[in-house]
């Protein structure tokens, strides 16, 4: 048993659940977090969690479901065998864990988390208890299945079984629960997101892609080399979807072309605009005001730039007139704690586990190191935010930044 408690403690159980239910973190549609509670270094005393077994379960926060913080909550199409049905509407569902392992005296409380597992059903779509096999007895899957929680078995060799398959339900969603969904869409704030930090670059690639000429040469040769991350950020600002027959615009895209018609009469005359702006640093509603409006409208379409913009002018009417990035992640992380470590923050391990407590709390100290910081938040959609009006300055590159002086201000608070 000895080794048997040491193979399965609590966090082993954990990465194990998490590499099956959730195996490729660059899944569309697929993102989940780990209590910022395995983060520790030690789990049984004297032992060690493995660095592997860290790395499994980050990122980190603590998402607050129902009545508590499960140990796991993600978003995943999930294959059959883990659900009664495969499919809950158009969405992927969102998915509890409440893991159970053997502690220092050799037991495993596996009904507490069944219970744990069944009070996150408040929010989550599915929940399960994962527990190593032996553990499992058929009192508790009996327990299980009246609550409508499945059941995952864990073997020391990672193999993972589910014993008990729950239903898909819905339920109501919290602003903790929209955090981590949002963070699954094509929207959500991950390195892929963002790799040019000027509008232009995104807009141009709705008109490349509505032009007769192909896509990509046509954007390399009239407004940006760097096309793939011109791609990805039309994607992040929902202005194209990428879907399985091609990259297609949205109707926010279909707006961007039909403003250049509007205006310039062809896409093509409209793109022989953009090559006036190349390396331009002038802020883009001054330098071309009407493509800077509706750079503006494109930005506040954006989910995480109306409650930015909401608490930044709180914090004005505060009397914080000009708060630097400390004091908005800070004030943002009591009002909206999940939301602002997803935004915020690199989901690396040695970031979290710099920021974040046990308990989810910020180390005030840490947040005054610019390394800890998504590069897509603080440099590109802050420039983004600059050239369309909404913020005083633009955005700076984690290395380059001191979080103490750069500024998050509003350029016309009311």
């Amino acid at each position: 048993m000895a080794g048997a408690a040491v193979d399965l403690a609590e966090p082993q159980v954990l990465a194990h659940a998490k590499r099956r239910l959730f195996p490729d973190a660059d899944e569309s549609d697929t993102y989940a977090v780990c209590d910022t509670q395995f983060a520790t270094e030690e789990w049984l005393p004297g032992r060690r969690v493995a660095a592997e077994v860290r790395e499994t379960l980050a990122p980190f926060n603590h998402v607050r479901l129902g009545g508590g913080y499960p140990d796991l909550v993600g978003v995943r199409a999930l294959e059959s065998e883990w659900l009664a049905v495969e499919r809950f509407g158009d969405d992927p569902p969102l998915v509890a864990i409440e893991a159970k392992g053997y502690t220092e005296t050799g037991g495993v409380d596996t009904e507490r988390g069944i219970v744990q597992a069944y009070d996150r059903l408040v929010e989550a779509n599915a929940a399960y208890l994962a527990a190593p096999a032996p553990a499992v007895s058929e009192t508790d899957r009996t327990l299980a299945r009246e609550l409508n929680v499945g059941v995952l078995t864990v073997e020391t060799d990672g193999h993972v079984e589910a014993l008990e398959v729950p239903r898909v339900v819905g339920n109501r969603t919290s602003d903790e629960a929209t955090a981590i969904r949002f963070q699954a869409t094509a929207q959500g704030v991950a390195d892929r997101s963002f790799g040019l930090n000027h509008p232009k670059n995104y807009l141009g690639y709705a008109l490349a892609l509505a032009h007769d000429g192909e896509t990509e040469r046509v954007l390399a040769d009239r407004v940006v080399a760097a096309t793939a991350d011109a791609r990805r950020g039309a994607a992040f600002l929902d202005l194209v979807s990428e879907t399985p027959s091609g990259v297609e615009l949205t109707s926010l895209g279909e707006e961007v072309v039909r403003f250049a018609l509007d205006r310039y009469g062809s896409v093509d005359a409209a793109l022989d605009a953009f090559g006036d702006w190349k390396r331009s640093r002038t802020r883009f509603t001054e330098v071309a005001p009407a493509w800077g409006l509706l750079t503006r409208r494109v930005v506040w379409a954006y989910p995480a730039t109306e409650l930015l913009v909401t608490e930044l002018q709180t914090m004005h009417e505060d009397g914080i007139t000009a708060p630097s990035l400390v004091d908005l992640v800070e004030w943002l992380h009591v009002q909206h704690p999940t939301f602002t470590v997803e935004l915020f923050l690199r989901g690396t391990d040695d970031a979290r586990t710099r920021v974040l407590d046990a308990d989810g709390g910020l180390d005030a100290a840490a947040l005054r190191d610019g390394s800890v910081y998504h590069a897509p938040t603080v440099f590109q959609l802050k420039a983004m935010l600059y050239h369309a009006g909404v913020l005083t300055e633009r955005g700076a590159e984690p290395h380059r930044l001191d979080p103490e002086t750069d500024v998050w201000a509003l350029r016309h608070p009311v």
